[in-house]
């Protein structure tokens, strides 16, 4: 497959990925996503010593993480475009208990689909008062809670005309840096769901459903943002599924 094939091309990939046993985590070789073809790991991992990784790696906690770096809307000296958002969520393991002091980064691109990034390039504007990252730690109960603009899709060129759904990149560092998960977090009712490979990479659909925060009323303010519940599961049979680019 090169850069021009078609939607229609794409979309005979993912069916026919879809009449293959699946599960709950991206396919690393999956044909529809160009470069996980090429790059999937094609050799056993290789067990490293964690003790000696952590002695290079930085440390955190509270002192380390303002509080208002999980505000992405007032970095900047002006108010950033777009619709403004809550998301806000809990950090749970397999069996539901909340995981508390948990570093999470989000990162995103603007409400016109463009990331603050010299290797973005695509012709849609930046915004001067929005660069699209942010971070927390959890709460005693798992909780999270970031304020922020819904992101835009974006072309990546895998194929023609392809375009990523709107999405924030999240990265949870588990109890030490040698433990970091990186997934995305979706918006409900997007159209290119069904032409996206990296979504589709998941060939469960209820997996895939795991990936798509709720609309939340409560958390919506009146004439302020709209509010999004999201749920990041560590483990077990709900675990929330990981970025396919991490895991391969």
């Amino acid at each position: 497959m090169n850069p021009q094939s078609s939607q229609a091309d794409i979309n005979q990939e993912i069916e026919a990925a879809a009449q293959q046993p699946g599960g709950p985590q991206p396919k690393i070789d999956y044909a529809a996503y160009r470069s996980s073809v090429l790059r999937h790991p094609k050799q056993p991992l290789q067990l490293v010593d964690p003790e000696s990784v952590e002695l290079w790696a930085p440390a955190f906690g509270h002192r380390d993480v303002a509080d208002d770096e999980a505000d992405l809307t007032i970095q900047h000296a002006g108010t950033p475009l777009g619709e403004r958002i809550v998301v806000t969520g809990r950090v749970l393991d397999g069996d539901g208990r909340p995981v508390a002091n948990q570093l999470i980064e989000v990162w995103q691109a603007n409400s016109a689909g463009r990331y603050r990034h010299q290797r973005d390039q695509h012709p849609a504007p930046h915004d001067p008062n929005f660069t699209g990252v942010g971070r927390v730690l959890t709460g005693a109960d798992g909780t999270y809670r970031f304020q922020t603009i819904k992101p835009g899709p974006y072309p990546w060129r895998n194929h023609l005309n392809a375009w990523r759904p709107a999405h924030i990149h999240f990265s949870i560092f588990g109890t030490d840096f040698t433990q970091r998960l990186i997934t995305q977090m979706y918006f409900p009712g997007d159209p290119l769901f069904r032409y996206d490979p990296i979504f589709q990479s998941i060939t469960d659909p209820k997996s895939r459903e795991l990936l798509i925060a709720q609309y939340d009323h409560d958390l919506t303010t009146p004439e302020w943002n709209t509010g999004y519940r999201w749920d990041i599961v560590l483990t077990g049979s709900h675990r929330t599924p990981l970025d396919l680019e991490e895991t391969a």
